[in-house]
């Protein structure tokens, strides 16, 4: 190249290209809108940028020069890329390309994930969505654009031990209860609700992925019912430990929402709300301040709020009547 386009003003490259293709200014002036003076301005400035003559006279008209013509060549190739490029802009800023990271749980990845998927690839086809299992990258540094995770406990100020500051909102999705998947023939099987003390001495199946937030909830609870839960049995996914108590091996507690990936099949299985203490938890969304406004990240929070007001009570059905 005879000089660096990247120090050319893109407004009188364009407004050469247009003369070029006119074959002369008077033609490129009502092409672009201009007054023929305005054109013939540009035309000099660029002239004088460059260090360059473009075009000479030829009749009532002006043709481009040889460097002149060498110029448009070069000029259709930038002001293509630079095309591109408003058009890259204006799709990242409406939200139709780009990537958007979400952090989730096991459970909210089964139950809500494949519908958020679903509307997001359709309403933004050029997005990539990066998803990530929670459990696992939890304390790895990970910085996912979204998180659906726990709410984590408050401390005696009220304060939520951890929760993000003004570089984030956090709000609550959903609060919904455990329950203990019991085999088909169990003693307890036929019971509407049972209390955590009735559930020393079985065998138990754990079923979290990372000995995470779950299963504290429920061995705290159990703590403070004065015994220490037994688990002879140790899987790491909420399907698994379904099966397991479909075989008869023993029982599993996990959230209601959990119930939805791990499938319980009820010829096989009960399923029974726990009281005595009421175990739940909290479900909670992280999302970075500085994209929440963006269309993607704003229809992400929207769409988990829908899954999550149509998971409201979804529980009940698989309970023992």
């Amino acid at each position: 190249m005879l000089y660096s386009f990247l120090m050319v003003d893109l407004t009188r490259l364009r407004t050469f290209r247009t003369v070029v293709a006119a074959g002369s200014v008077a033609g490129a002036a009502e092409s672009l809108g201009y007054t023929p003076s305005a054109v013939s301005q540009q035309i000099h400035a660029l002239q004088k940028e460059i260090g360059l003559t473009l075009f000479e006279r030829a009749g009532r008209g002006v043709a481009p020069t040889a460097i002149g013509r060498q110029i448009a060549r070069e000029a259709e190739t930038l002001l293509t890329q630079a095309g591109r490029l408003d058009t890259l802009a204006a799709d990242l800023r409406a939200g139709r390309t780009g990537a958007v990271s979400i952090s989730h749980i096991s459970s909210v990845g089964a139950a809500w994930m494949p519908a958020v998927v679903a509307a997001l690839a359709r309403e933004f086809p050029e997005l990539r969505l990066d998803l990530r299992l929670w459990e696992v990258t939890q304390g790895r540094g990970d910085d996912p654009d979204v998180e659906i995770n726990l709410a984590v406990p408050k401390n005696r100020s009220g304060v939520a031990a951890g929760a993000s500051g003004g570089d984030c909102i956090v709000e609550d999705l959903l609060t919904e209860p455990f329950v203990v998947v019991l085999p088909a023939g169990h003693p307890l099987a036929g019971r509407s609700q049972v209390a955590l003390p009735e559930l020393i001495g079985q065998t138990w199946i754990d079923n979290d992925v990372a000995k995470g937030s779950c299963r504290q909830i429920v061995v705290d609870a159990c703590a403070a019912q004065g015994f220490t839960p037994s688990f002879q049995v140790q899987t790491h996914e909420e399907a698994a430990a379904v099966a397991f108590v479909e075989a008869g091996v023993g029982l599993t507690i996990m959230p209601a929402l959990s119930l939805i990936g791990a499938r319980p099949d009820p010829a096989k299985v009960k399923v029974v709300p726990v009281m005595s203490p009421v175990l739940q938890r909290t479900i909670v969304v992280r999302a970075k301040q500085a994209l929440v406004h963006s269309p993607p990240v704003r229809r992400v929070l929207e769409l988990l709020r829908e899954q999550a007001g149509r998971s409201r009570g979804l529980d009940a059905l698989f309970w023992t009547a």
